[in-house]
């Protein structure tokens, strides 16, 4: 076809549709991207939106449809074509070789060479410049197995800008960072967009869409349901329209009745896999029952490897932990299960089993029980009635259903069968990491329903997050971390977002009920 001049659009996608076994991922969906706009993608999980842009990065091929970029059909066999085309995406799982270093992964694929050699100190100048134009400070050395999430994060996107592209996707850029890295990622992409960059942009989170998109693009059920001005619309009416009902936006309780006290951390220490000083340092708290504390703070202060050590996934080097009266600090991870839910932080390396079937994730620590095998004999049966009731029950959208395999799930649905795997098995602490980290707000609504409902049945909580809306409005108490230890303890009905935040910057301390 011949190029359509003076085309408003700098990418179309025309009646596109991509079907899966046991689904239509897309249904004959177009969408269209004006040169210098960030346009937002927004729909529930498994509505087809990062199918969709993995088509036109060339992970997918459509059944149906066809690309265009200014005006002219382009075919795109491959993510070198999408390359080539000036395309680049920042997947939601990222695309991370785990041994090989951060300058290795940004450079990886698109090497400067000389004569055959890699010039490595080209590329690490070219990264670093990136890397202080936009903010985005990694540590080049590291290997990526070393960094957290959210420097994961990072490294997707600067692999992005290194290789130029104009048009760049971000899928779910900010589930994994801080509120800090989430306004500098915004301003950022505004940068982008002046610059003349146009900008695709998956997310769930409506106050993101409201504050940096231009236009926005809503799919449901793998449907394009519309396209509005964002200046035209508001949460409200973004969220009817992803979901098709009216969502509740705000997380409504009753003031907490804490009981006796279900985890009690004393003086709890966890070595550091990067440098010599602890990451958790003479931590002490405790959870009751009928509350929900929330570990806030910027990412890389510790959570991780608190979490981690109370789990049992890292040796702790100091300290006791005791759940339910008996001192687990030396107890394995079995051990610790029996009174212990876990929603982990990497749905994927700690969360499930990706080849394996959604109902063998379904029962990863409760296939042991007698409803479930006899003589060492798994009860297929009894499995699949059980998954497909929590396939039900929490609305994990699967094509199909029990037998789907989970690395095809949609990562939002991925993280439902945890949730609902993990408050199913009724234990007495919660630890939920991220538990809402990429679910819509149909999903979100459900799982803060949930947790509230598990602490009113007497459940201790512990809430890590990320998101200040979430740590505000879901927390019955907030302990602060900052480098490794416990800052500040604070009253989410006294506080505010911006106490918090210094808090979570070092640059106030509350010891002894004394603010600093």
């Amino acid at each position: 076809m011949a190029c359509m001049e003076g085309s408003p659009y700098v990418i179309e996608m025309l009646n596109i549709t991509k079907e899966f076994p046991g689904i239509r991922a897309n249904d004959n969906i177009t969408l269209q991207l004006k040169k210098g706009e960030i346009h937002a993608l927004l729909g529930e999980n498994g509505a087809g939106k990062s199918t969709l842009m993995s088509v036109l990065f060339g992970l997918y091929q459509p059944e149906k449809g066809e690309i265009r970029k200014n005006g002219e059909v382009v075919k795109i066999n491959n993510p070198n074509d999408a390359t080539a085309l000036g395309i680049g995406m920042v997947h939601q799982h990222f695309k991370l070789v785990d041994v090989f270093t951060v300058l290795d992964n940004i450079v990886l694929g698109a090497e400067t060479t000389k004569m055959g050699f890699l010039q490595k100190k080209e590329a690490r100048k070219k990264v670093e410049e990136i890397s202080h134009k936009y903010g985005l400070s990694v540590d080049l050395d590291a290997k990526v197995e070393d960094i957290t999430v959210g420097m994961q994060q990072r490294v997707e996107i600067l692999k992005m800008l290194y290789r130029d592209n104009e048009i760049l996707i971000f899928d779910e850029p900010t589930a994994v960072l801080t509120p800090q890295e989430i306004d500098e990622l915004m301003a950022t992409m505004k940068g982008f967009a002046a610059e003349g960059k146009s900008i695709l942009f998956i997310t769930h989170k409506l106050n993101e869409i409201m504050a940096v998109a231009d236009r926005v693009s809503v799919l449901r059920k793998g449907k394009y349901i519309g396209t509005v001005e964002t200046k035209d619309t508001n949460k409200q009416e973004l969220s009817n329209m992803m979901v098709g009902r009216p969502v509740q936006l705000e997380v409504s309780k009753t003031p907490s009745k804490p009981g006796e006290t279900v985890l009690k951390v004393e003086n709890f220490c966890v070595p550091s896999a990067l440098h010599k000083r602890n990451a958790v340092n003479k931590v002490s708290f405790d959870v009751r029952e009928g509350e929900i504390v929330c570990i806030a703070g910027i990412d890389g202060n510790g959570q991780t490897e608190l979490v981690h050590g109370l789990a049992g996934l890292d040796k702790s080097n100091g300290g006791k932990v005791t759940l339910c009266g008996a001192d687990i600090s030396k107890a394995s991870i079995r051990r610790r299960g029996e009174n212990m839910s876990h929603i982990p932080e990497d749905r994927h390396k700690h969360g499930l089993i990706l080849d394996f079937t959604l109902e063998q994730n379904m029962v990863l620590q409760t296939y042991q029980q007698p409803r479930f095998q006899r003589f060492g004999f798994i009860k297929n049966a009894a499995v699949r009635e059980y998954s497909d009731a929590l396939i039900a029950q929490y609305d994990v959208r699967s094509g199909q259903g029990s037998v789907t395999v989970a690395r095809s799930m949609s990562g939002g649905n991925q993280q439902k069968a945890i949730i609902a795997r993990e408050l199913d098995r009724d234990k007495s602490l919660i630890i939920a990491v991220q538990p809402t980290r990429g679910l819509d707000v149909g999903a979100i609504e459900y799982i803060h329903s949930q947790l509230v409902a598990e602490r009113d049945k007497g459940k201790a909580v512990l809430l890590v997050s990320l998101e200040l809306e979430e740590v505000m409005s879901l927390s019955d108490r907030i302990l602060v971390m900052y480098e490794g230890e416990i800052v500040g303890e604070l009253d989410p009905k006294t506080t505010t977002v911006a106490e918090l935040g210094l808090y979570m910057a070092g640059a106030k301390r509350n010891v002894g009920g004394e603010a600093k």
